[in-house]
């Protein structure tokens, strides 16, 4: 898949220190490693690090359906299922489900090796 240079790399993807796995029509994996700045009080993966991972994936998912040439926008994103994470990388697989016109359905799997670490589902609105 062609992508424009800087389409695919935010700047709060490269904060985060996201990498992309793979991208397809439709699909992104994006991997993120746990690093002590994305840690809870508690030394476990934050909430708010895998939530972003989430909405990068399916963002990207979205823009590799509908084109890098038009924008989109989170509407709702949730996470039905969250386990903790301690060490090592985590792979998020968003997908897209329903590629509507103006809105987009995605889920998206968050995984360490073999083991689900979140599930989630979001809307997204092609601007």
């Amino acid at each position: 898949m062609e992508i424009p240079a800087g389409l695919v790399e935010s700047a709060f993807f490269k904060l985060l220190g996201c990498r992309l796995h793979s991208l397809e029509t439709g699909v992104a994996q994006v991997a993120l490693v746990l690093e002590p700045e994305l840690r809870n009080r508690g030394g476990k993966l934050h909430g708010g690090a895998l939530f972003s991972l989430v909405d990068i994936a399916m963002g990207l998912a979205c823009s590799s359906t509908h084109g890098f040439d038009q924008q989109s926008a989170t509407i709702e994103c949730k996470i039905n299922y969250i386990r903790a994470v301690s060490e090592g990388e985590v792979m998020c697989t968003a997908r897209v489900i329903h590629p509507g016109r103006r809105t987009l359905v995605v889920e998206a799997d968050v995984m360490q090796g073999d083991k689900l670490v979140a599930k989630a589902q979001g809307t997204f609105a092609v601007l």
